[in-house]
């Protein structure tokens, strides 16, 4: 037997349908909801070490109107100090569809080698021209863009500032890691300053922890007076053990960022990494509202900081001259 509903019958059952039980809406918004975007962060160092980069990359994310959780996903993943990694993770990020993947250099390598489709956003130390990361940094072209901290061409003063403050010592020496980002150019300035002021340079290539014993062996053997540590991320996720070795030889060290000073070196030069993930998560934010990478000029570090670690000093039995105090962004006590 055919069942046949009238119109008016068919209007009450719709009815019927919309006065459903008030329970059920939620279930039935989520069920017409997009899907959260993700971003991919992959780095290619260990976790340890990276938490103040990644709150600052949650800030940037929230100044540009998303919150972790509730407008978007983030997929961590750790390269663990071994490049040969990367490439497998950047490959699982694509797989997953993430919408922006955001990098430091070596990991952006490896998410460029894996899509050309996925927005890249890269936070580098030096020049993302030379390493090949885009082809201008006003127009970068492609899907990858990002934000610098240059510290390359800040090698020499810093050492002037280590100078300064050991003026008698007729060594200084500076420990970089020879995969790092810029290494070679960075060890060049260094020893080419060094030669300006009449001093002697010391350099010793750390690719692993077992080279530092034989790195500060090597250094305490010279008599440098201090110690100028080189950028790239193996060395930033290892600083607290840098502090500690230099503190053990008596050795007054700067780092390239605030975190080295944070972490117990006497001093430390240069631009915000902290400032420069937060803004890779405005980047990313705008990108997930629709702009393109290739139309988003590179942005470039503006301020640079000078901070002095008085704890550290008192330790080492350091006395910081009042026109270097003076000319301190900050001073831990």
């Amino acid at each position: 037997m055919a069942i046949q509903i009238r119109r008016r019958e068919f209007i009450t059952l719709l009815g019927g349908a919309a006065a459903a039980p008030s329970f059920l809406w939620p279930l039935a918004a989520r069920a017409q909801q997009p899907a959260m975007p993700v971003i991919g962060f992959l780095r290619s160092t260990t976790e340890a070490g990276s938490a103040q980069l990644v709150a600052a990359l949650r800030q940037g994310l929230k100044e540009a109107g998303f919150v972790e959780g509730q407008d978007v996903a983030i997929d961590f993943r750790w390269g663990d100090d071994q490049p040969d990694r990367l490439p497998g993770l950047a490959a699982d990020l694509v797989r997953r569809q993430v919408a922006v993947i955001i990098g430091n250099v070596l990991a952006t390598q490896a998410a460029m080698a894996a899509t050309t489709a996925i927005p890249i956003v890269f936070v580098s130390g030096g020049d993302p021209v030379r390493r090949g990361l885009v082809g201008s940094l006003n127009r970068p072209g492609g899907n990858v863009t990002g934000v610098v901290f240059t510290s390359v061409d800040l090698t020499a003063k810093r050492l002037g500032l280590l100078h300064e403050l050991v003026p008698k010592s007729a060594v200084i020496a500076a420990m970089f890691d020879p995969a790092a980002p810029e290494a070679e150019l960075q060890m060049r300035d260094t020893q080419e300053t060094a030669g300006a002021i009449g001093r002697k340079v010391l350099i010793a290539k750390v690719a692993d922890e077992r080279d530092f014993a034989a790195g500060f062996g090597a250094i305490a053997q010279s008599g440098a007076g201090g110690l100028l540590v080189g950028g790239g991320p193996y060395l930033l996720s290892r600083r607290r053990q840098l502090a500690t070795m230099a503190a053990r030889y008596t050795l007054p060290a700067i780092g390239i960022t605030r975190s080295f000073a944070e972490a117990g070196f006497l001093m430390s030069y240069g631009p915000s990494q902290i400032d420069a993930y937060r803004r890779a998560g405005e980047y990313a934010g705008r990108i997930l509202k629709g702009a393109k990478p290739a139309d988003m000029p590179v942005e470039l570090a503006t301020k640079f900081d000078l901070v002095i670690n008085l704890a550290t000093a008192k330790g080492l039995g350091v006395e910081i001259p009042p026109t270097l105090l003076a000319l301190a962004d900050e001073v831990i006590e």
